[in-house]
């Protein structure tokens, strides 16, 4: 795989059972880019392994005054030199590439896994996780991913300098080799602190980055009640709190770099003392004494890889958790498997004009009518558009778990593009991305309604003149139109009836909104009303409200109570036969329900004695 053919056609299903598995799964869906990584590390870093005994040639040569031997040398070293050139630029090549394609494939998954989820991903995982796993943990992945292959290259590099000192230079060679794994494990011990401190401090910056997120997302209220300060407040000791870690984690890996420095150090004046010592007592040559000197000198370059390697796990182990954690949740919350499926069997999807029901609370809404559902309690309203959506819930009675019926089929079963072909649901809080109108109504639908109708359905018709009025000059048609970042722009009505249109273009079998006009006027409201019965005529639409003007145009209405269905019926006979629905809808308290009752029952009482009277 090359930079230039990203994205993947497929990223693949990930092991996301653990972080160093999905490592490990990173890596082996590159084994041809890390081999070929691997390759040029041992070309460079042989090189430069073969460049001190190149010198003591030379030294030896000079010593002896054999010229021939010297040109021979010289040839040598400038083998050695192309080698080490050519081998390190094209390491960096490959490495890089590494790199950003194992980032990249990281990130199409989970851009796939955010589209498979929706919004219930932000219900499972913080927003500020969200965030630090799309964005710095991808590159901290990818950094281990691509110092793999030069790890391994540099190790080869500092095992044949050993060995080749052994064979060189016995007498000196040996303290190389003793000092060597001294050298390269004497921060194993260091590294697990480091690691929990490196822990500590992305944690507290994943906290700080969702904090200033929600600062940012609830500005507009802050400063309607003067929070503003407050939220900077804690925002600054978030902060400091990060600075700290920061500072301590960087301390630990100082140290671990001064060790890194001072022990390799030591080990070249013990060569060069005990070199000078055995080249005095004639034991060793002085060519042998300067390649020993230069194979210590030349070994800090391929160690100063071990640290790195113990960083880039240290950092992206953590990361590759987050990343695996986000990775694998599922629409259906079921355990991840013991090993990665290749692939999947999906089950056919339902011959068209399927009712749709849900076993867990016992909702049954028949094909081809308009259903209106009673929730006292909006949370409980909203986990059940998220299951009629095909999602259910991770928590809970086991009966909350239950796949959602379309048809017959459970919706959970069939293939993610099918179930959101079948099934829309539009929740509460709908989010509106910036560009044009246009762009946003580029959305998958059947193509049987267009997006004026959708518009004139919602009662878009003022949102689209705000659009044209404050478009800059040359924009004559609304849909030309920009939108800003979540349509910060517009009211939270004209939010809402935006989302409304695009969920009415799209045309689904089966069309699930969650209180789609709450934010609207009781006249607006009803003409809204109007317009869905009109544009969803013999299609499948379940709105989960109590507003009266939306239950009225209801074929059929379900009350929701203490999560299962309690009545059944149209809203007029549900107002008048239902106290509990009564309550719901009119939000009358116990005692204006009974004094209603006494006075509705003197009504009665009268009308009774008048037509005895008469």
């Amino acid at each position: 795989m090359q930079i230039s053919d990203l994205p993947y056609p497929d990223p693949g299903v990930p092991d996301a059972r653990s972080g160093p598995r999905f490592l490990l799964w990173l890596g082996r869906g590159q084994l041809g880019g890390q081999v070929r990584s691997l390759c040029w590390g041992l070309v460079h870093f042989c090189g430069i392994a073969g460049l001190p005994y190149a010198v003591g040639l030379g030294v030896d040569a000079v010593v002896r005054r054999d010229g021939t031997r010297l040109l021979l040398v010289g040839a040598l070293l400038a083998l050695i030199g192309i080698a080490i050139a050519a081998g390190d630029a094209m390491l960096h090549r490959t490495a890089v590439t590494n790199w950003i394609t194992a980032a990249a494939r990281v990130q199409q998954l989970l851009a796939r896994k955010t589209a498979e989820l929706g919004s219930a991903l932000t219900r499972r995982v913080a927003a500020g996780e969200v965030v630090a796993v799309s964005t710095g943990d991808v590159e901290k992945i990818g950094w281990f991913v691509e110092a793999a292959s030069r790890f391994l290259a540099a190790a080869f590099a500092v095992v044949a300098i050993c060995v080749g000192l052994l064979f060189y230079a016995p007498s000196i060679g040996v303290v190389v080799a003793i000092g060597v794994p001294v050298l390269a494990l004497s921060v194993l011990p260091l590294l697990p602190r480091a690691t929990r401190r490196a822990d500590i401090q992305r944690e507290k910056a994943g906290k700080a980055t969702e904090l200033a997120s929600d600062t940012v997302a609830g500005l507009r209220v802050l400063r309607g009640i003067g929070g503003e300060e407050l939220f900077l407040g804690r925002y600054r000791e978030a902060s400091q709190e990060v600075r700290k870690a920061a500072v301590r984690s960087a301390r630990m890996w100082a140290l671990i770099s001064a060790i890194q420095v001072l022990l390799p150090g030591a080990l070249l004046i013990t060569v060069v003392w005990y070199g000078s010592v055995l080249v005095l007592d004639d034991r060793l040559a002085v060519g042998e004494l300067v390649a020993a000197f230069s194979a210590v000198a030349t070994m800090l370059y391929p160690l100063r890889h071990f640290e790195e390697i113990a960083m880039a796990y240290s950092f992206s182990r953590p990361s590759a958790q987050r990343a695996a954690r986000v990775l694998s949740l599922t629409r259906t919350e079921a355990p991840v498997p013991a090993a990665p499926a290749t692939g999947t069997a999906q089950v056919a999807a339902p011959a068209p004009g399927g009712d749709l029901y849900d076993p867990a609370t016992g909702l049954l809404a028949p094909a081809g009518r308009f259903t209106a559902v009673v929730c006292g309690d909006p949370d409980l309203a909203g986990r059940l558009a998220e299951r009629l959506g095909g999602h259910p819930a991770d928590d809970g009675p086991p009966a909350a778990r239950v796949s959602v019926l379309l048809g017959g089929v459970a919706l959970d079963e069939l293939a993610l593009d099918t179930a959101r072909t079948l099934v829309l649901v539009q929740d509460k809080d709908p989010v509106l991305l910036s560009g044009t109108l246009r762009e946003l109504f580029a959305v998958p639908a059947s193509g049987a309604v267009g997006p004026g109708t959708a518009l004139a359905a919602a009662q878009c018709g003022d949102v689209l003149d705000a659009l044209l009025q404050s478009a800059p000059d040359g924009v004559d048609d609304p849909m030309d139109a920009r939108i800003t970042e979540r349509g910060r722009s517009l009211s939270g009505g004209q939010r809402q009836r935006l989302a409304l249109a695009r969920s009415l273009a799209t045309d689904p079998e089966v069309l699930v909104l969650d209180e789609p006009t709450s934010a609207v006027d009781s006249h607006t409201e009803a003409r809204i009303a109007d317009g869905i019965t009109a544009l969803r005529s013999g299609r499948t639409t379940v709105v989960l409200a109590s507003s009266p003007l939306l239950l009225d145009r209801a074929d059929r209405v379900v009350l929701i109570h203490e999560g299962a269905v309690a009545a059944t019926g149209t809203h007029r006979e549900l107002l008048h036969g239902e106290p509990l629905y009564r309550a719901v809808v009119t939000r009358e308290t116990d005692e204006e329900q009974r004094v209603a009752r006494m006075e509705l029952t003197r009504m009665e009482e009268a009308l009774t004695e008048i037509e005895e009277s008469a």
